[in-house]
């Protein structure tokens, strides 16, 4: 059980320093203008419409680092720090939120079978809390409930780890496209490929946090048998 303990407090001091690198780095690169001179939201309109893609649109979301794509309703939501930015770090973000667009629009498997999960995510993550709780309660008297919670957390962490590909491959389409079309010279790809590395570690370590509390409701679940 110590064991276990250590890798959660390690995953969770990793996932801080991540966090932390991870702003540092695009308050940084934000400060660095974009040769091309074009905003987040001219890049990803143009990223789009380069592949072809006519029914998805680029609107401006709240706060910082907020950007997502929203496959429900199509649409490409840069937080106001991206939207109208001309930095490199901006440039990276448009078109990685336009490389899921593209993922849809291409029927890619692991964003399929990530949205496929969604329904079931949803129910799992409204009741999993407390049922855990009432496993751990009333583990001296029967496994059932704990089992059913760790049934359902394991839904959550192999979400997680389903996450991780989408994630790779969005920003492997951004940077291929940026790269290719000229919209950053070959220092700012540096900076762009730079800013995305640090958002997809904060995806690995959510993953392995995932795991490790999975492992620990695991072994207690074990514990109770044995």
């Amino acid at each position: 059980m110590s064991g276990i303990w250590i890798i959660m407090i390690a995953i969770m001091l990793a996932s801080w320093l991540v966090s932390w690198r991870l702003k540092s780095k695009f308050k940084q690169y934000a400060q660095i203008p974009l040769s091309s001179g074009m905003s987040g939201r001219e890049i990803a309109e143009k990223m789009l419409a380069d592949n072809g893609i006519t029914d998805v649109r680029v609107i401006s979301v709240a706060g910082r680092l907020t950007d997502h794509y929203n496959p429900a309703d199509k649409t490409v939501n840069l937080s106001e720090y991206v939207y109208d930015a001309r930095s490199a770090a901006a440039a990276a973000v448009a078109a990685h939120e336009c490389g899921h667009a593209v993922q849809h629009a291409k029927a890619y498997s692991f964003l399929k079978f990530r949205s496929a999960m969604v329904p079931a995510l949803s129910i799992a993550s409204r009741y999993m809390q407390w049922i855990l709780l009432a496993g751990i309660l009333m583990l001296q008297t029967t496994p059932v409930p704990l089992a059913i919670g760790v049934a359902l957390f394991a839904l959550t962490t192999l979400f997680s780890f389903v996450t991780l590909p989408v994630e790779f491959d969005a920003s492997k389409r951004a940077l291929n496209w940026i790269s290719s079309n000229g919209i950053v010279t070959q220092k700012e790809y540096g900076i762009a490929k730079d800013s995305l590395k640090w958002a997809a570690l904060t995806y690995v370590v959510a993953a392995l946090g995932s795991l490790a509390t999975l492992l620990y409701y695991g072994s207690l679940l074990l514990g109770r048998r044995d």
